[in-house]
């Protein structure tokens, strides 16, 4: 269920816009474990003075074809899990999308299943939790009282 923000400058062309929406997806689909048809991504493209990105922070080469990729999740996944949707989205943009990976900047902000409300003013996932929904809180509940998952 996560909600996608993506940003880019406003010269890239739309095509390749909606290759990096769908190279973004892939990756959550192969490493967050995100479920078909779980796709809501918000692209926009900004003018220079609206998108301010240093070109140089952490002794990289970013262009004009920088790519800010903003995820929203659920709380659960490891620092590895993580890691590999890093590594496959890289993958997948440059592939894809033509994208250095030094053009690509991911934030990842995790919270809870209260934090949603898919429709109607209901917080679905708390109403009617899915399966791993409630293998989830099984295991952080465990963790909070010290008990190995």
């Amino acid at each position: 269920m996560p909600l996608v923000r993506i940003s880019v400058f406003h010269e890239m062309a739309a095509e390749r816009r909606l290759k990096i929406a769908a190279a973004v997806y892939d990756a959550m689909r192969s490493t967050l474990g995100i479920p078909e048809g779980d796709r809501f991504i918000v692209l926009s493209a900004h003018s220079q003075d609206e998108l301010i990105v240093d070109p140089h922070f952490m002794h990289v080469q970013r262009t004009s074809e920088f790519v800010l990729v903003h995820v929203t999740l659920r709380r659960g996944r490891s620092i590895e899990t993580k890691q590999s949707f890093y590594k496959e989205a890289a993958r997948l943009l440059e592939v894809r999308a033509d994208i250095s990976p030094d053009n690509i900047l991911v934030a990842l902000t995790d919270n809870d299943s209260a934090d949603w409300s898919f429709a109607k003013g209901e917080a679905q996932y708390v109403l009617n939790p899915p399966v791993a929904v409630q293998t989830q809180r099984h295991l952080v509940v465990r963790n909070e009282t010290g008990d190995r998952s």
